[in-house]
């Protein structure tokens, strides 16, 4: 590649926000080069033979609640360049030690239903936000300092996402209700008791009950895919095996967009970043990591819930307390012996992804920000424990550590897969605060990686939202 060709725009990353930056930029009718550091783009979005030949493993997002609740990726004709969802029939499952499981379902009213006496509750908290989601997408997965368009149904979610993850909880009566929100909750990465740990948990159920919790057929790398050719098309480049170690290793632009960690972003130009601006990037904290496996497995993992076998995604924790306490643990440091697990199942709807009769399994805990400790038997523990028999269906294992999953993805700060704790300062100023967060303190430079708003996903909200500005400022 010649550094004397210039473009119009240079995006820094191919994770979801990268790409959804240089598709915006684009479209536009710009000259947009795209450079990834990996063989091939994708981020957080890549699929390989991690364990066996012809098992196939989401590296990792492998379920996309926010691909299907996203206004921009929903604006793209990724279908035509390959990119098909497969619907799970229960979109999340969170069994009991007796057998039992409580049920997300796409349907508000199928799942209150499955809530006993708290059916009523479950609908007057959600079908509110469920109705009025619509009218405030858009700002909830963007910038939140700006005028709303639609500022009382954005109120309304305000005032129950503020709340913390226990005081929603403590409006139902039942185990079930309880505890299928502390597993939704426990997506946010921070405790429970945390004010704004209910936002995510919002956030997701509403996508839920909206468009599901979708898996992409053959793997999260067919969204990366349909993304790079749609850009292709357009007229952009794509160079892989490009690392950005300085600005001075970038053709000339107009504009250059980084789809990378407030960190990267100071060691790549914080010579040309205001020293105030560098002091803000400096104190953006990370929060949890986490330990991953992949299985590969010769059967379908034998759940005693019913529900759990139907499900895309399980949620191992058992009830509200137990959730709560292993996350309280996780967050002052600790490694719960009884941890939060994260389970999906993909291959049961998707034949694409193993042998014929063989499974993968997917699945990862939170643990310590940096912790090296290897969290295997937990999570198998876990596993074993709502679906005896489990360890018997192992054919081959891999493993990612903190240090391993910052190797793979150096966005992934000490195993923070959510680009920065999501908490009730940082939900407004990721990554520092200034009222646009995807500029940066130098003329034409801009952040558009998991550590803006609205965060981690697959959604590229990010993306948009910084070339949106770019065009704004340069264009």
């Amino acid at each position: 590649m010649s550094l004397h060709q210039s473009y119009d725009a240079i995006v820094v990353g191919s994770g979801p926000n990268g790409l959804a930056a240089a598709v915006t930029l684009q479209e536009r009718g710009l000259q947009v080069l795209l450079m990834e550091a990996k063989e091939t783009v994708g981020g957080g979005m890549r699929t390989a033979e991690l364990t066996l030949p012809g098992f196939r493993h989401d590296v990792c997002s492998a379920v996309h609640p926010m691909g299907a609740a996203s206004p921009f990726l929903r604006s793209l004709p990724l279908a035509d360049f390959g990119l098909e969802y497969i619907h799970p029939e229960i979109l999340a499952a969170h069994p009991f030690d007796d057998g039992t499981a409580a049920a997300l379902y796409r349907s508000l009213n199928e799942t209150a239903d499955g809530l006993g006496p708290d059916r009523d509750r479950y609908r007057r908290l959600l079908e509110p936000l469920v109705k009025q989601w619509p009218l405030i997408d858009t700002h909830i997965l963007g910038p939140m300092l700006k005028i709303p368009d639609n500022p009382f149904a954005l109120a309304a979610f305000g005032l129950k996402s503020l709340q913390s993850g226990r005081r929603i909880a403590g409006r139902f009566q039942t185990r079930e209700a309880r505890g299928l929100w502390s597993g939704i909750v426990a997506h946010s990465m921070i405790p429970l008791e945390a004010l704004t740990s209910s936002a995510i948990a919002f956030v997701l159920t509403i996508a839920g009950h909206r468009g599901g919790w979708p898996i992409p057929k053959g793997g999260s790398q067919a969204i990366a895919n349909a993304l790079a050719a749609y850009f292709r098309e357009l007229g952009g480049t794509i160079r892989t095996n490009a690392p950005v170690a300085a600005f001075s290793d970038l053709p000339e632009a107009k504009a250059v967009l980084f789809d990378v960690s407030p960190r990267q972003l100071l060691q790549i130009c914080g010579d040309r970043l205001s020293s105030v601006y560098r002091w803000q990037l400096r104190r953006h904290k990370y929060g949890m990591g986490v330990f991953k496996i992949d299985w590969a497995l010769s059967e379908p993992v034998p759940f005693k819930a019913p529900e759990a076998r139907k499900a895309g995604t399980v949620h191992l924790g058992g009830t509200f307390e137990e959730v709560a306490d292993g996350e309280r643990k996780v967050w002052q440091g600790k490694h719960p012996d009884k941890p939060f697990v994260l389970f999906a199942q993909p291959s049961i709807f998707d034949n694409s992804r193993a042998p014929a009769g063989k499974h993968t399994g997917w699945a990862y805990c939170h643990v310590p920000n940096g912790s090296s400790n290897d969290m295997t038997k937990a999570i198998t523990d876990q596993m074993e424990r709502f679906a005896p028999g489990f360890q018997d269906t192992i054919l081959a294992t891999h493993t990612f550590n903190t240090a391993e999953m910052g190797a793979y993805n150096p966005n992934y700060i000490g195993g923070d897969i959510n680009g920065g704790v999501v908490n009730i300062i940082q939900l407004f100023n990721r990554p520092a605060l200034r009222f646009s967060p995807y500029r940066t303190s130098a003329r034409g430079v801009y952040i558009c990686s998991a550590s803006t708003p609205p965060g981690g996903g697959v959604h590229g909200m990010g993306g948009y939202y910084a070339a949106l500005q770019a065009l704004k400022d340069v264009f």
